[in-house]
Order: structure tokens, then C-alpha cells, then sequence
């Protein structure tokens, strides 16, 4: 589906585009996932159907066989530095690829974790790749206009779960002269991956539902007279244009969707991968604390059930480790590195990095708690692009699963 194309089908449906950074866009945002699930294929392609697709910036190495074969051996003292470089080489390689697909169409943006040990590297390599939008969850990003100060055209565009993050936000970012150009507004207990709330109990509180904090939102852009400058994007729980006609018409410009574009065709993952994310339901996502301290969502998979049988006598025997399972420090607080007893007892980066791989034994596959619009059918980003613009569900290209 070409944009034009999309555009009236959405025209058609009821449903409004909207701007960021000087273009008019489909109301769709692809959410970055990581480990290299939504690298440059997919954040390309989605681009260039007139959306915004997003690479997600860690540990994108895994994806470029020769900057693994040059970094997966080191340890010690230089591993980090040279690992981070081979990181930021990566995320240059992948933005790259990501603009050649989207033929100057959409919007591409990076998704950087404020939890990552290597956050302000990972911000001004994508700006120095010529990023379009700057996209920053998992803490409040509240130095991200001085990190972007000399960038006035990149949008920066925080994730956030309730009105009292976006108030303190908007407070801070005014005292630098700035404004995000669109806000996330991500539901903890619809979204995947790590989740903003303090802790599991809190994913079901009604704070975080749209019809709740969307309007506060608004009430609070209002009330700084700023309601059109900042657009909202509803992110959680979104598989159709039924879903997206409800959001608008709470006053969200748009939707970010991850699982959703985690197992399309494009996808940078492994088809293994989107095999586990489409073929799991309700019944198979489990919410636990991450080694990241936050509440997170995923599949049921063998090695999380061995881990989660194992978590209480993990978090008993919790102690500082002289150094990271990984050499390179991938998040800048780490429960099972820094010995943090009510936070997650397992590397991270290593099991989303079998994840990615299709080693569904050994993985950690985050999802959201949604159903998916094809089911456990893989199809093309452009199956997915007509679906949710009302168009219809009959497949492109659809590679359904293979028999069992």
C-alpha cells in the first residue's frame, strides 16, 4: 500500500493523520523493541508506508555478524569501551538501512532506554545518523533537551504512563526553553517489554487507563496552553481501526503498536521468534519484575517458568558481582550485577539476545498482553498497515506458521 493509498483508506475510515516534525503521517507508531527485534528492516519499512517506524538502539551488534566476531570474545577492562563502540557502529549501520528503505517517506526515530548504561552515547549517535524523532522510556528523560540542544528539528518524544510523569516533564522541559513534540502514553497493563509502573501490583490501577489519563493529559496541555503543539500517542492493547477511532476520539493523534510489528514479515527478528510472540495466548503471558527493577510482560516460555520457579531462592542469595555477566554494563542499574534482591536475578541482555535468535529454550520473549490482528499468522508490514487503516484483513504475502 502506497501512502497516498493509505491515507484516503484511513480518510475513509473516519480516522485523522497527524504531524511530527513537519510531516503529515498515518496515526501509527511502530514501537522499538530490543534486543535487534525492531532494527533497520522493519523501522524502514514501516517509514515508508507513511508511519513512523523506530529503531531500538541496544545492543544492535547482534545483528552484524563482523562487529560480533570482533567484540563477542573480550573481556576485562577494554570490553565495554569496545563493545559500546561496536553498539554505536551498529546503530549507524541500522538507521542507514533504515532510510534507504522508507524512500524519504515517514518518519524514522530511535528508541533509547533512560535505564541504559549507554544512554546519552546511544542519543548523540542517532542524532549524528541524522535521526527524525528521539523516543526515550524506562525513567524520566528529563536532560534529553540538553542532550539535543543542537538539534532543534529532531523530534523528541517521551514515554510516559500517567499524568503525574507528564507534568513533572512538561515542568522541567520548560525551564530549557523546549517541548516534547509528542508524547507516549503507555498503558503498563495492555503494553510489552518493561512496563512504567512501580510494581506489578500497580499494572491494573485505573490511574493508567486511557479514558482516564488522556484527558488529564490534555487538561494539563491546556491548561499550559500548549494542547496543540503536543500531540498524544496511545500506546497498549491497539489491533484495529476500531481500537484507533476510540483513542482519537479521546484525543490521542495517533497509536504506537509493538507486538503487533514484532511479527511481521519484516521484523528483524528470528521467525522462530515471531513464532513464540504470535502463537502465544492469554493464557501464556506472565507479568514479573525485570532485572531492571520495572514490572515487565512475556511469554510463558521454558526458561521463564524455570526462572520464575527459581526467582525467590535467586532474589535470597542476591549479592553485588565484581563485574556484568556480559562485560559491557548494559543497563546502568542492574539487579543481578548490583545485587539488588527485590529486582530480577538474570542477565538481560543475554536472554533477549536468544530471544531474537529464535532460541525459544532460552529466551526471554516480551509481549503485549493484546490479541494480535492475524493471529499466529506472519505477514507483511503492509497487510498490517491496511488492517488497522480499515482496509481489508485478506492477506498480501501472509506466511502463515508452519505445521507443527
Amino acid at each position: 500500500m502506497d501512502v497516498s493509498t493509505a491515507a484516503d483508506a484511513a480518510a475513509r475510515s473516519g480516522l485523522k493523520t497527524w504531524r511530527l516534525a513537519g510531516r503529515e503521517l498515518l496515526p501509527l507508531v511502530q514501537g522499538g523493541m530490543g534486543v535487534g527485534v525492531s532494527a533497520g528492516r522493519l523501522a524502514g519499512t514501516v517509514a515508508s508506508h507513511g508511519a513512523v517506524g523506530t529503531v531500538s538502539s541496544v545492543d544492535l551488534r547482534r545483528l552484524h555478524p563482523d562487529l560480533m566476531e570482533a567484540t563477542a570474545h573480550l573481556q576485562g577492562d577494554e570490553a565495554r569501551d569496545r563493545i559500546n563502540a561496536a553498539n554505536l557502529v551498529a546503530l549507524d549501520r541500522e538507521l542507514r538501512r533504515a532510510r534507504a528503505l522508507s524512500q524519504g517517506r515517514g518518519l524514522i526515530a530511535v528508541n533509547v532506554m533512560r535505564a541504559v548504561s549507554a544512554y546519552e552515547p546511544y542519543l548523540r549517535q542517532a542524532l549524528a545518523s541524522g535521526v527524525d524523532a528521539l523516543v526515550v522510556g524506562a525513567g524520566l528523560p528529563l536532560d534529553l533537551p540538553d542532550i539535543a540542544r543542537d538539534h532543534p528539528r529532531v523530534a523528541l518524544v517521551p514515554i510516559l504512563s500517567d499524568a503525574r510523569g507528564v507534568q513533572l516533564v512538561l515542568r522541567k522541559w520548560e525551564r530549557k526553553g523546549r517541548l516534547p513534540d509528542a508524547i507516549v502514553i503507555e498503558h503498563p497493563g495492555l503494553a510489552g517489554g518493561h512496563l512504567g509502573a512501580a510494581r506489578v501490583e500497580d499494572l491494573a490501577d485505573r490511574r493508567f487507563d486511557f479514558d482516564v489519563v488522556i484527558p488529564q493529559v490534555l487538561d494539563l496541555l491546556r491548561g499550559a496552553g500548549v494542547e496543540r503543539e503536543v500531540p498524544i500517542i496511545a500506546a497498549g492493547g491497539i489491533s484495529s481501526r476500531e481500537d484507533i477511532l476510540r483513542l482519537q476520539g479521546l484525543g490521542a493523534a495517533a497509536v504506537q503498536l509493538g507486538t503487533a510489528f514484532a511479527v511481521t514479515q519484516e521484523s528483524d527478528a528470528d521467525l522462530a521468534f515471531k513464532q513464540v510472540l504470535a502463537g502465544a495466548g492469554p493464557q501464556d503471558i506472565v507479568e514479573f519484575t525485570s532485572v531492571a527493577g520495572l514490572p515487565a510482560r512475556a511469554v510463558r516460555t521454558p526458561w521463564l517458568e524455570k526462572y520464575l520457579r527459581l526467582q525467590p531462592r535467586l532474589q535470597a542469595a542476591a549479592h553485588a558481582k565484581a563485574r556484568c555477566n556480559m562485560w559491557f554494563d548494559c543497563l546502568a542499574q542492574c539487579g543481578l550485577r548490583d545485587g539488588k534482591a527485590d529486582w530480577g536475578q538474570f542477565c538481560i541482555d543475554k536472554v533477549l539476545g536468544h530471544a531474537v535468535a529464535g532460541e525459544t529454550a532460552k529466551g526471554l520473549f516480551f509481549r503485549g498482553a493484546g490479541r494480535l490482528p492475524f493471529g499466529s499468522e506472519i505477514r507483511p508490514v503492509a497487510d498490517l498497515v491496511a488492517w488497522l487503516m480499515g482496509g481489508s484483513a485478506d492477506p498480501g504475502e501472509a506466511a502463515p506458521l508452519p505445521a507443527a
